[in-house]
C-alpha cells in the first residue's frame, strides 16, 4: 500500500499537478484577459458590499473568511520557510508568480460553484466541485470520486495534520505535552463544528480577519525597523529567481519549490474553496462577484501573509544556518523582537492551523450533501470522526497516512483542473456578462440568458428574490 501511495504522489505531485496547475492557472488569465489585474479593484468592492439576505446563504465576507480560514494555515509560516531553505530568497518570486496565475484559477472553480449551487433539504445553499462535474459535465460519477478524496483529505488527515503542527509549537514554546493540547483543541474545535456551517462562519469572520490583521501589523513593525535593509531583501528574491545571484538549489530549485509551496499554500485549483463559495449568497447577485471575492482570498494569502513572514525571515539573517520549517520562523521573530518572538510563533501557528480546522471541517460537510449523507447520522459521524483525528495527529504523526492524504488531495485537484478546463466556455461568458452589465448598472443574473443551463441548475436560488440586510 505504501508503495502505491508514493507512486501516485510521485505521478500526482511531480508531473499532473505541478504543471496542470500551472497550465490551467495560464489558460484562464489569458481567456479572461487577465482578469486579476484588470479587475482588482472590483474584487475588492465585492467583499465589502452590503449583504444580501438569503434564507440559507452566508455574506461574502464570511465565506471569504471561512476559505481563507483553510487556506492559512502552517504552510504561511512553516512552508515560506521550506521554501527558502530549500530553494532559496529566488522561491519567494516563484510564489508570487504561481499565486497571481492562480488568482484566474481560484476566480474560476469559485464562480462554477456559484451557478451550479443548490438548495438542500435543510434549505442550506449547497454546492462546489462535486456538484458542477456533475450538472456540468453530466459525470456524477466523477463528483462521487472528488467528494470522497475531499472527505478523506481535508475532512479528516489533514486535522491530524494542522493539530501536530500546533503541538509541537506548543510543546517547544511552553512546555505543554502534545496529548494534551490535541485533546484542548479538540474540545474547542467540537464547540464550533457542532454547531454547524453557519456558526463556523460567524467563528470566521471574527477570528480570522483578526489573527491576519495582528500577523500583518507585526510584521509592518519588522519591515518599518528595518527599512533600510528592505529594498535589499526585494533585490535578493529578484536576483536568485532568475540566477543573478548564487542560491541555494540554483534557478531550477528556487522555482520548484516557490511553486510547490505556493500551490500547497493558496489552494487555487485545488477544488476546496470553492465548497464554501457555493454557500454564499453574492453580491451583486451574479457568480462571477463570489469568483472575484475567492480570488482576492488567494492574493491576500500568498502575496500579503507568505510575503510578510519571508521578509520577517531574510530581514533576520537567519538563513543558512541549517534551520528550516517553523523553527526557522521562530528563530527569525526572535532575532526582531527577543523572546517573545518564540512565543508569537506558537501563538500564531495555534491560531492559523486551528482555524484551517475548522474551515477544512466545512469543506467536508458540504461534500457529504453531494453524496447525499448529509442527514443527522451521517453528519454526526463526520464530527466525530474529524474531532477524534485531532489528539491522534497531535500526539502522533504517521507519515503513510498523512501521504494517503496528499495522494487524496492530488486526485480531486486533478478532476477538479480537468472539469474547470471543460467548461472554462461557460466561465468566459460569465465574466463578460459581469464585465459588461457592471458599466451601466449593477450586474444580475438571469438565467434566460443561459438557455443552455436551465435544466441544469437550482432555478429556485436564481430567480428568488434577494433582499438586502
Amino acid at each position: 500500500m505504501a508503495t502505491i501511495i508514493d507512486s501516485l504522489n510521485t505521478l500526482f505531485w511531480g508531473y499532473i499537478l505541478i504543471y496542470g496547475l500551472l497550465a490551467v492557472g495560464i489558460l484562464f488569465t489569458i481567456r479572461l484577459g487577465f482578469i486579476q489585474i484588470r479587475q482588482f479593484p472590483e474584487f475588492v468592492r465585492t467583499v465589502f458590499k452590503a449583504p444580501q439576505h438569503d434564507r440559507g446563504g452566508i455574506t461574502p465576507f464570511q465565506a471569504l473568511c471561512t476559505s481563507l480560514a483553510s487556506r492559512v494555515g502552517t504552510g504561511n509560516m512553516a512552508g515560506v520557510a521550506v521554501a527558502l531553505a530549500l530553494g532559496g530568497a529566488g522561491a519567494i518570486f516563484w510564489m508570487w508568480m504561481v499565486a497571481l496565475i492562480g488568482m484566474a484559477t481560484a476566480y474560476a472553480e469559485s464562480t462554477l460553484a456559484q451557478v451550479y449551487k443548490v438548495r438542500d433539504q435543510h434549505g442550506q445553499l449547497r454546492g462546489g466541485p462535486a456538484f458542477y462535474i456533475s450538472k456540468g459535465l453530466k459525470a456524477p460519477w466523477a463528483g462521487a470520486i472528488f467528494s470522497l478524496s475531499l472527505i478523506l483529505a481535508f475532512g479528516l488527515v489533514f486535522n491530524a495534520v494542522q493539530a501536530n503542527s500546533i503541538a509541537g509549537a506548543v510543546e517547544g514554546a511552553f512546555g505543554v505535552p502534545k496529548l494534551t493540547t490535541g485533546l484542548v483543541i479538540m474540545a474547542l474545535a467540537a464547540i464550533v463544528i457542532f454547531g454547524g456551517i453557519r456558526k463556523i462562519a460567524r467563528f470566521a469572520e471574527i477570528v480570522v480577519p483578526f489573527m491576519a490583521i495582528v500577523y500583518l501589523l507585526l510584521a509592518f513593525y519588522i519591515i518599518a525597523i528595518n527599512i533600510s535593509d528592505v529594498p535589499a531583501a526585494f533585490a535578493l528574491i529578484f536576483k536568485s529567481a532568475f540566477g543573478f545571484e548564487q542560491a541555494a538549489g540554483g534557478v531550477a530549485g528556487a522555482m520548484l519549490n516557490g511553486i510547490k509551496r505556493g500551490l500547497f499554500s493558496n489552494e487555487a485549483g485545488m477544488g476546496s474553496a470553492p465548497n464554501i463559495a457555493a454557500v454564499a449568497t453574492p453580491n451583486p447577485h451574479h457568480p462571477s462577484s463570489q469568483g472575484m471575492v475567492q480570488s482576492l482570498g488567494v492574493f491576500i494569502d500568498t502575496l500579503l501573509i507568505c510575503t510578510a513572514t519571508a521578509l520577517m525571515i531574510l530581514l533576520s539573517g537567519a538563513m543558512g544556518n541549517g534551520e528550516s520549517g517553523i523553527v526557522l520562523t521562530q528563530t527569525a521573530m526572535s532575532h526582531h523582537i527577543g523572546g517573545f518572538g518564540h512565543y508569537f510563533v506558537a501563538i500564531a501557528i495555534f491560531f492559523f492551523a486551528f482555524t484551517s480546522i475548522i474551515g477544512n471541517y466545512s469543506y467536508a460537510e458540504n461534500a457529504l450533501t453531494y453524496l447525499k449523507w448529509a442527514n443527522k447520522p451521517g453528519i454526526f459521524t463526520l464530527r466525530i470522526l474529524a474531532l477524534a483525528m485531532i489528539p491522534w495527529g497531535a500526539y502522533e504523526s504517521v507519515a503513510m497516512v498523512f501521504n494517503a492524504a496528499d495522494a487524496a488531495m492530488g486526485l480531486m485537484a486533478t478532476i477538479n483542473l480537468i472539469a474547470i478546463t471543460l467548461l472554462s466556455g461557460l466561465v468566459v461568458k460569465l465574466t463578460k456578462d459581469y464585465i459588461n452589465q457592471n458599466k451601466t448598472h449593477t450586474p444580475i443574473f438571469n438565467s434566460d440568458d443561459y438557455p443552455e443551463l436551465k435544466k441544469d441548475i437550482d432555478l429556485s436560488v436564481w430567480d428568488e428574490k434577494t433582499e438586502q440586510k
